[in-house]
């Protein structure tokens, strides 16, 4: 196992205590939908280590996409207590923050590895999913947020009817220019008392950067089908 992993997970269980830090009233249940999702994210990094980590430390890249997961796993918690608010978007800001640390942290210290780039993938589409519920939740805008949440699971879901949709995809700037955009817009979802029409216009602005980015990638991958 690669060193740093120990101190790495105790920063995720102990950032699993955020809902009862900023949101009291939500209880023991809270912290424990909590400590689940930081559960099933360390349990995603030690099945997935052994086989795509080739390097011999776990290094502050990978420690910092651990927080940002561990810090979606508080605010799935923080859902029992009230979806939105703006404890929801100062957590979800920092997340967003994070996002790119990590990656110019293992570029400058050699540690890049096909498990770095999945893990912060699939914290950025966890942290999507979970920020999209709270806006649902809110009933700031129609259940077209949820689009913003679960359009990844969707293409991952569509692998097994059409497997050509697996293979690997070009590494494309706009993808990630996209997935913050559809972040940020989750985000600005959690002010409280944002108008409507202004809700939904930031929703379905993300829904269409988010179609194009998807159909962009879908187009290329029948294109290449084997």
């Amino acid at each position: 196992m690669p060193a740093g992993v120990g101190p790495a997970a105790a920063l995720a269980v102990a950032l699993a205590f955020l809902p009862m830090i900023l949101r009291p009233d939500g209880g023991w249940m809270a912290v424990a939908v909590s400590f689940a999702g930081t559960l099933a994210m360390l349990a995603f990094v030690l099945r997935m280590l052994p086989q795509h980590y080739p390097h011999p430390r776990f290094g502050l890249c990978n420690a910092v996409t651990q927080a940002r997961a561990a810090m979606t796993a508080g605010l799935f918690g923080m859902i029992w207590s009230g979806p939105q608010g703006w404890d929801v978007l100062a957590v979800a800001a920092v997340a967003l923050s994070l996002d790119g640390v990590d990656g110019w942290f293992a570029r400058r210290s050699g540690l890049a590895s096909d498990f770095g780039a999945r893990f912060d993938m699939e914290t950025d589409a966890a942290l999507a999913l979970v920020l999209a519920g709270h806006v649902w939740l809110g009933g700031m805008t129609g259940p077209e947020v949820l689009l913003l949440g679960a359009m990844r699971y969707a293409f991952v879901a569509a692998f097994w009817p059409c497997p050509w949709l697996a293979a690997p995809l070009p590494v494309r700037f706009g993808r990630k220019v996209v997935c913050v955009v559809q972040i940020g817009a989750l985000i600005v979802l959690q002010v409280p008392e944002l108008p409507p029409m202004a809700a939904r216009a930031v929703a379905w602005g993300a829904v269409g950067a988010l179609v194009w980015s998807f159909g962009r990638d879908v187009l290329w991958l029948w294109r290449h089908r084997a």
